[in-house]
């Protein structure tokens, strides 16, 4: 298994105190708790980041390769996010989240994205712990939408066997 509890072990200031600021974004991003925030480029470059570094070992932290590829696929993520903005110009977290990954697989790291598929998964069941609930408990199931545009709910763990399946 992939050291996914790294993924924690560096500040937020460590990681984006090589990144220039960037201009106040347009759009608005709603979080789990239902606030809303300013949507905020430097969080997605932290968290690819951290994924990074949770499979590559925090010796690479320094690295100008990492850092070239986080920002090169956070532009991806950013104007695929931009792409299909609602006309608000608000999304939500997990909308944020799947294009991470998304982009993670298109560019082909492959063990990068399955840390981060296991630590949002991780993240989750944390949550529901500390709310006192189960998976099936939750009031809203995650869904995805199928090719002919059916919904259908996400099974987490056959997601995860698939990742695993993919990335061995």
């Amino acid at each position: 298994m992939l050291p996914t509890r790294e993924i924690q072990t560096l500040s937020n200031a460590e990681l984006v105190s090589s990144h220039a600021a960037h201009t106040k974004s347009p759009y608005t991003v709603i979080r789990r708790n239902r606030d809303q925030t300013p949507f905020d480029r430097s969080k997605i470059v932290i968290a690819m980041t951290k994924a990074f570094l949770a499979v590559e070992g925090e010796r690479a932290q320094g690295s100008s390769r990492i850092h070239d590829i986080v920002e090169s696929l956070v532009d991806k993520v950013v104007v695929a996010l931009e792409r299909n903005i609602p006309s608000s110009g608000v999304m939500h977290i997990e909308s944020i989240q799947d294009q991470v990954e998304l982009a993670l697989m298109r560019e082909g790291e492959h063990k990068v994205a399955r840390a981060y598929v296991l630590y949002r998964a991780e993240q989750a069941e944390k949550r529901l712990l500390e709310a006192g609930l189960t998976e099936q408990d939750t009031p809203v199931r995650p869904f995805i939408v199928m090719p002919d545009g059916a919904r259908e709910v996400l099974d987490i763990n056959a997601l995860r066997k698939s990742i695993l399946a993919a990335t061995d």
